[in-house]
């Protein structure tokens, strides 16, 4: 997982004491990785209308170490956020069963394994983060659908 602190968050604030902390993680929502994917007839994409959607593994371990880290009090609130459809709210659900704090929806129509990339989602998460003023933003590696990385490091 991606830890990024945001230091200047601290000095803002005025405390430095960590169990003030609040963390913000992002979840994708992807096809499960036991789905046998199939390509439209029209080979333009990736069928995902009829298949099982699950959170992306990576961002499920990234929730897993911000529950750890508030459980050992060096969080006080962990947020859960994702971008997409609808739908996304179901893996929004999962983040606040599995114990998050709040969650974030930032909808939009645009699926998020091809049309909505990874610098637009890098620019919509910068905003939440500007909005919410998180002690650290937690992510997974990658998204098992693109596999690209790059969210993260932007």
């Amino acid at each position: 997982a991606f830890f990024v602190p945001c230091p200047r968050q601290l000095a803002s604030s005025g405390s430095t004491a960590l169990g003030r902390m609040r963390g913000l993680v992002a979840v994708k929502r992807v096809v499960d990785y036991a789905v046998k994917v199939r390509v439209k007839p029209d080979r333009s994409a990736v069928d995902i209308e009829s298949v099982k959607m699950s959170m992306n593994p990576f961002c499920e371990i990234a929730v897993e170490e911000g529950l750890r880290l508030r459980e050992k009090g060096h969080l006080s609130e962990l947020i859960a956020v994702s971008c997409g459809p609808d739908k996304v709210s179901e893996t929004l659900r999962q983040a606040l069963a599995m114990g998050a704090d709040r969650a974030i929806h930032i909808k939009t129509p645009m699926r998020t394994d091809q049309e909505l990339q990874p610098l637009a989602v890098a620019k919509l998460l910068a905003k939440v983060v500007e909005q919410e003023s998180p002690s650290m933003v937690l992510m997974g590696k990658q998204a098992i659908d693109g596999d690209s990385g790059q969210t993260g490091a932007m």
